[in-house]
């Protein structure tokens, strides 16, 4: 649900989500707020109750455009409405593992100082913020919202191993990553990704991850300390030598 219905289109038509919908994979719908709106002249908005700068979107234009996006839904699928709002759950890879779980998610954009309360009261399951910053509107986090979460949604992506192992999918920062050519601007590819050795590669990848990890967000390897684990995996305690007794009796010097 949008008032600009091109600025989402022009972004999830393209590469790999674009694909996933010419391929029927996943389905992405824009309805225009201002279809619906009964204003002669397709008004969104209104100036806020108590004085205040700016324009609040209102009721009446968003709840109808809901009740066409619910209409058009199967019976018994599941869905879930979301409005875009720096008040919201940050969003992380855990929610959209959770939200790719739904049959249907319904997203509303905000623009200007915000949508009436009531319409969030009365529509909304959820509100989800993609960080401690405000954008203009609500169309680029629900994109971003669409995109992290379509790529978990079985056949978008070649294989789970696409984004299994990614950054923070896996629970920490990814390793590295190097191509062709071997050298560029005297920069040589890591001599241990050409080695053929799979074992030492996966040693320098975790090894690699974990030191990016520690660098940038050791917040995650507190929550995974089963990655350092990994790199010094616990000795063996070497078993002690029972002593022999004679007759239950101590032994003296």
């Amino acid at each position: 649900m949008t008032l600009f219905p091109e600025m989402v289109r022009c972004v999830l038509e393209e590469s790999i989500i674009g694909r996933a919908q010419k391929a029927g994979l996943i389905q992405v719908g824009c309805t225009n707020i201002r279809d619906f709106s009964q204003n002669k002249h397709r008004n969104t908005d209104d100036t806020p109750y108590g004085g205040g700068v700016g324009m609040v979107m209102t009721c009446q234009p968003i709840y109808d455009c809901y009740k066409s996006i619910i209409n058009r839904l199967p019976e018994g699928e599941s869905r879930r409405v979301i409005y875009m709002s720096p008040k919201g759950r940050i969003f992380n890879h855990s929610v959209a593992k959770e939200l790719s779980e739904y049959d249907n998610l319904i997203f509303l954009c905000g623009h200007y100082e915000g949508v009436d309360q009531r319409i969030i009261d009365e529509i909304v399951d959820e509100e989800i913020s993609i960080g401690d910053f405000v954008v203009t509107g609500g169309e680029i986090p629900a994109c971003i919202v669409i995109d992290a979460t379509s790529r978990l949604i079985d056949g978008v992506l070649s294989s789970s191993e696409c984004y299994e192992g990614e950054s923070l999918a896996s629970g920490i920062l990814e390793y590295p990553q190097y191509t062709k050519p071997r050298v560029f601007l005297n920069r040589e590819v890591p001599e241990v990704l050409t080695s053929g050795d799979h074992k030492k590669i996966e040693r320098w990848r975790l090894e690699e991850a974990v030191k990016i990890t520690r660098e940038r967000r050791p917040d995650l390897l507190l929550l995974h300390p089963e990655f350092e684990e990994a790199l010094n995996p616990p000795k063996k305690r070497k078993k002690r030598k029972k002593t022999e007794e004679s007759d239950g009796a101590c032994n003296e010097n």
